[in-house]
């Protein structure tokens, strides 16, 4: 299928064939047929994406700030890369959109295929011939509504939240500052509210329209003397901002217009500097209104489907959306007169060279449209021109990978792609632009939407599984039972459940193929080299790992119990597994405490102490509540009159005999590529990659960690 993407590295907008993604559940499939391009929001992304480095240094200085702390933690030349590899990723383009459902997936309510709705949501309703959307970001379109018209639903549930946050009554007056598309879709819901408008701008273009579609309009120069007239002198009872400027001259008109005790909406994106004078005195209640309305930016609500109830939330941004196809299939609202442009998706880069002002025309609603019908079948998996694509060995393992997040595309691919001795065969992700990117990148044959493609191929010997926590038990067992070499990014499993079936499904085989998890930091040079400082020990050794993990907002997925699993179970496994190899088994009791969350943390404070059957001790102190410009890991290690203390993975202290030894690497290596490549020896060998032991082991030790937090005990191990 064709989509618009942006690069935000070089600036291109290119229409790209990609694989059509798959509906998850709680989504639907949707074959779209118009979308509406923003003219600002998505302008400022392709603005931003054109910049050169120093423009955009310039633009977003905190993200300088990271990247200098990066630099100082981890090195230049990796800071360089995984800045640049961030940049390089694909961004879709598009948030509101008009279609016909073809397929649903599991568990989505009120919809069926053939059913037309308008779609929601950045990330979700994009400018591609197909898109998986949502349930709670999904609105059924009735059918005197055509779908030009529906897709300028998002931008109509835009307006009325900051309609609905005024709380006008019926008969009040209401100013709207700004007769764009945006300000012209407030003029018109405030209107089919029974409220009396004005409307105000700089654009004699645009205060035509706005006649023209009934609605008394004057120029910024004429706002106060209008306004005096339009209201008998008492001034508007609220005022909607829907200009798109970076001056202060539109709060401060507000001001100047609104009656006492008013009620002024920012809307668009303007200058925020509020005249403290004119507020005060007529003491003005200021808002600024946020989206589509409540539910926006809730994953639980936008993703999980999860609703608000009626009775206390009764215009989440979904109900808006239902509210404003009301209005157009009433004829409450016409959106055709605000149609300026319209453009196939196979020429959608015009539309960018249009609201960007390259073509130097006027312009207010752009569309795009979209084949009514398709000429085949959605195609899941597509083959990739790339010139990046390495000769294929004969005889050697052929690799599909399932995952191309920021990890994969940063780390591990980079290193798949430098060691070779793989055949490069099918990445797949779930809505297939990445994995279209990512195919190109790196030279895989093909890029797909769908796992099945990587797991039931019988030409794909070897699969690397990089995709959220909650996907890896089940297709590891699906390779697994497939005869595929598996190699696991952490965690293994989400619970002691999952690896039980892991484990039965991996015994059950007759000739098994390897398993694997990327516990990568056991292959790093420098810990390579303080496990022979060990080597030989007669004595416990007493390590203590300090991980300066930085705070991740309770709305990130990994914090899902679900998804995600929790820092605990899905890094912190990462330092456990380090010190089991150290002591070279795994650990038979756990004990864990954590700091208070406070309504901030999710129990990602933590305290694990580790006790070993040679009496061996390990704690790790997992902290969320540091300075992420220190350094984030440090291992301390005393044993047999030795003493050892690792930096970061950056430089190795070697103490014993009253000497004192120092190992240093000029740049951060975390053994992604070392681990990489002792897998693919044991796979060749017939040899285990990592103990088996150490594997379920560790990954039980994480499970008993987050046991241990619950019950405040001390936790035995089993086997």
């Amino acid at each position: 299928m064709k989509q618009l993407l942006q690069n935000m590295r070089d600036g291109q907008t290119a229409v790209v064939d990609v694989p059509v993604p798959q509906p998850r559940p709680g989504t639907a499939l949707v074959r779209t047929q118009a979308s509406l391009v923003s003219a600002g929001t998505e302008r400022m992304v392709v603005e931003f994406a054109e910049k050169s480095l120093v423009g955009k240094a310039q633009s977003r200085p905190d993200l300088v700030k990271q990247v200098i702390n990066k630099a100082l933690r981890e090195g230049i030349l990796p800071t360089i890369e995984s800045a640049f590899n961030r940049l390089d990723q694909p961004m879709t383009l598009g948030y509101s959109s008009a279609g016909i459902i073809v397929e649903i997936g599991p568990g989505l309510q009120g919809f069926k295929p053939g059913d037309r709705v308008v779609c929601a949501g950045a990330g979700a309703a994009v400018h591609a011939e197909y898109a998986v959307v949502p349930q709670n970001l999904l609105t059924l379109l009735p059918d005197p509504v055509d779908f030009e018209s529906g897709a300028f639903t998002t931008l109509g549930a835009i307006a009325m939240h900051g309609f609905r946050l005024a709380q006008p009554q019926l008969g009040e007056s209401v100013a709207v500052i700004g007769m764009g598309l945006l300000g012209l879709l407030a003029a018109g819901i405030a209107r089919a509210a029974g409220c009396q408008v004005l409307g105000i701008d700089l654009d004699p273009a645009r205060i035509a329209l706005s006649t023209r579609m009934g609605f008394q309009a004057v120029p910024r120069a004429d706002a106060e003397q209008a306004a005096q007239a339009f209201t008998c002198g008492r001034g508007f009872d609220t005022v909607l901002i829907c200009a798109d400027t970076k001056s202060d001259d539109p709060v401060e008109l507000a001001g100047l217009i609104a009656r006492e005790r008013a009620m002024v909406v920012a809307v668009g994106a303007v200058g925020m500097r509020v005249p403290r004078k004119i507020y005060y005195e007529k003491e003005l209640d200021f808002k600024i209104s946020r989206s589509y309305g409540p539910g926006r930016y809730d994953r639980a609500y936008e993703e999980n489907g999860q609703d608000y109830p009626i009775g206390y939330v009764r215009w989440t941004e979904g109900r808006n959306f239902e509210a404003f196809v009301q209005l157009l299939a009433s004829g409450a609202v016409d959106v055709k007169p605000l149609i300026t442009h319209r453009f196939a998706i196979s020429d959608a880069p015009q539309a960018y060279e249009l609201i960007t002002g390259r073509l130097k025309q006027p312009f207010l609603g752009v569309v795009l449209t979209y084949p009514a019908e398709q000429e085949s079948a959605p195609l899941t998996r597509v083959e990739v021109s790339a010139p990046a694509r390495q000769a294929l060995v004969s005889g050697s393992l052929s690799l599909g990978v399932l995952g191309a997040g920021n990890y994969a595309t940063a780390m591990f691919l980079p290193a798949i792609k430098k060691t070779g001795q793989v055949n490069l065969s099918v990445i797949a992700t779930a809505s297939g632009v990445s994995a279209q990117h990512a195919a190109r990148k790196f030279g895989f044959q093909s890029a797909s939407s769908s796992e099945s493609d990587v797991l039931h191929d019988p030409n794909i010997n070897l699969v690397a599984i990089l995709t959220r926590h909650n996907q890896h038990a089940r297709q590891v067992i699906t390779a697994l039972e497939n005869g595929k070499h598996v190699y696991c990014e952490k965690p293994l499993a989400l619970n002691a459940t999952e690896l039980d079936q892991i484990q039965s499904a991996l015994a059950g085989l007759p000739q098994p193929p390897l398993l694997t998890v990327g516990f990568n930091r056991r292959f790093a040079p420098l810990a390579l080299q303080l496990k022979d400082f060990l080597q030989g020990r007669q004595e416990p050794l007493a390590a203590h790992y300090r991980v300066n993990a930085g705070f991740i907002p309770a709305s990130h997925w990994v914090h899902d119990a679900q998804q995600g699993g929790g820092r605990v179970i899905g890094e912190a496994c990462h330092f456990i597994d380090f010190i089991t190899f150290l002591v070279g088994a795994p650990p038979i009791f756990v004990t864990a405490h954590a700091l208070p969350n406070q309504g901030r943390y999710q129990q990602d404070n933590v305290l694990i102490t580790l006790e070993y059957p040679d009496g061996s001790l390990g704690s790790i102190a997992y902290l969320a509540n540091g300075d992420k410009s220190y350094p984030k890991e440090h291992l301390d290690v005393f044993c047999a009159g030795k003493i050892a203390e690792l930096d970061d993975f950056r430089q190795l202290t070697l103490v014993e005999n009253g000497k004192k030894r120092q190992l240093r690497s000029t740049q951060q290596d975390k053994g992604h590529a070392a681990s990489w490549q002792a897998f693919l020896r044991a796979v060749s060998q017939g040899q285990a990659h990592i103990p088996y032991d150490h594997l379920w082991g560790v990954t039980r030790a994480s499970f008993a960690a987050i046991e241990s937090l619950e019950k405040a005990a001390r936790v035995p191990l089993g086997e």
